[in-house]
């Protein structure tokens, strides 16, 4: 899943990207409050860490705005500001989630999978469509209870799928939705590890729609 950082101390920033990272989150990193709103209004993330002390323009300003857009990314914030009044002022403008810094990368990315899930409408850890159970913090695969193996972007690529069952997603948002900046994406990247999924979790349960996209299908035939 591709997240967005919003931090601008460089030591934490790139502890919490490295946390996230090996967690296995796609992470964007700005380290001002105009970056992050550009990013927020113009590009697609599962969610967002903001902190709200930051240059240019502050994280609350930032929420705000987004949230006014109709920019309805969840987003934990991140910050330093402890005060009740704090919490209550961020949570009401748009914030999904508060949390006061130092916080454990473990749990961080614990909440981050919990505001994805739940913006997704799911109310378990784990995804099952059909006979396929993901597990995304052991980042772990079963199709009828047998483990499969699954490279790091496949996994991705099936999980993103799989929190819009039932839903078409074109290649440009399955592509934005695994791949970070700076990842150099082939031509056909989307289509080999779509090839892949279906050869080993079934042939019938992701299905091409010709001229828009891809889409994994609730109930079907998969075997």
């Amino acid at each position: 899943m591709r997240i967005l950082l919003v931090e601008d101390d460089p030591l934490l920033g790139d502890g919490i990207r490295a946390g996230l990272r090996q967690a296995g989150f796609q992470v964007d990193w700005v380290r001002d409050g105009s970056a992050a709103e550009t990013e927020l209004r113009t590009r697609s993330y599962a969610a967002a860490v903001l902190d709200l002390g930051l240059p240019r323009k502050d994280g609350i300003e930032v929420l705000s705005s987004v949230r006014r857009a109709g920019v309805s990314v969840p987003v934990l914030v991140l910050t330093a500001r402890d005060t009740i009044s704090d919490r209550v002022r961020g949570l009401d403008i748009g914030a999904d989630d508060y949390v006061v810094k130092p916080v454990d990368l473990q749990e961080l990315a614990a909440r981050l999978r919990a505001l994805v899930r739940r913006a997704h409408g799911q109310s378990q850890e784990a995804l099952q469509v059909q006979n396929i159970t993901l597990e995304p913090a052991a980042r772990c695969v079963y199709r009828h209870e047998e483990s499969i193996t699954l490279s790091a972007r496949e996994f991705d690529l099936l999980q993103i799928l799989m929190l819009n069952a039932g839903r078409v997603l074109s290649r440009e948002q399955l592509e934005q939705a695994v791949y970070g900046w700076g990842q150099e994406v082939e031509s056909n990247a989307v289509e080999v590890h779509i090839h892949r999924l279906r050869t080993k979790l079934g042939s019938e349960l992701i299905r091409t729609v010709r001229g828009v996209g891809y889409v994994l299908m609730r109930e079907g035939s998969a075997t």
